[in-house]
């Protein structure tokens, strides 16, 4: 099941701000929730702890259920290349976490909720499904019904626009419409994750 409780106590159970609205939060409170949360000690944490979290991590991350995550890895160990780095380039890849990059987007939970509800076009036809795995020189773009929405217009003007756009995307905040330009590559990917263990968690 994925999680839909409070984003900020997942970002303080991994130890890290997993979303822009819980950088703010997790400075204040750099520890995990719950009553015992202040004295909790991340570094005595076993291997498989360390490498449990990391996998929650990457879950969180993506806003994917455990079958998905499962689902990606089983896909990541049949390619030929390094079985993390293709893992984290799958779920790069998906609908929703491009629609974040672009910055369409000021969350994973609001792309998902964004594509679900029909807002999304890929290559001209309306895509509803937030797993749905973009290809290389695919045209992503908001409907024409859904551009007057508060939360499109704010996109249009790059409200949820990243510094740094990622180098796979061709991005035209004005037209909201953006390109998958090439397949993400690792060292292009900003995730908060040790791949390595994740790897070492689903080989144990």
């Amino acid at each position: 099941m994925r999680y839909t409780g409070p984003k900020v106590r997942l970002s303080r159970r991994a130890g890290v701000p997993l979303t822009r609205k819980a950088v703010r939060y997790f400075e204040q409170r750099p520890y995990p929730p719950g009553e015992h949360g202040r004295k909790t000690n991340r570094r005595s944490t076993g291997d498989y702890g360390l490498r449990l979290m990391e996998k929650q991590k990457l879950r969180w991350y993506y806003d994917v259920s455990e079958r998905q995550l499962r689902r990606y890895w089983d896909l990541a160990v049949r390619k030929p290349g390094a079985s993390g780095t293709e893992l984290v380039t799958l779920l790069e890849s998906r609908l929703a976490s491009l629609v974040l990059r672009a910055g369409f987007a000021p969350s994973i939970y609001a792309a998902r909720q964004y594509i679900n509800h029909g807002h999304i076009a890929v290559d001209g036809r309306k895509v509803d499904i937030p797993s749905y795995l973009v290809k290389p020189g695919q045209v992503i773009t908001v409907r024409e019904r859904s551009r007057r929405m508060q939360p499109f217009v704010a996109a249009a003007e790059g409200v949820h626009a990243d510094e740094r756009i990622a180098p796979y995307l061709a991005v035209d905040h004005a037209d909201l419409r953006f390109t998958l330009t090439h397949r993400p590559e690792r060292e292009q990917i900003t995730v908060p994750v040790d791949e390595q263990l994740v790897v070492e968690f689903y080989s144990r």
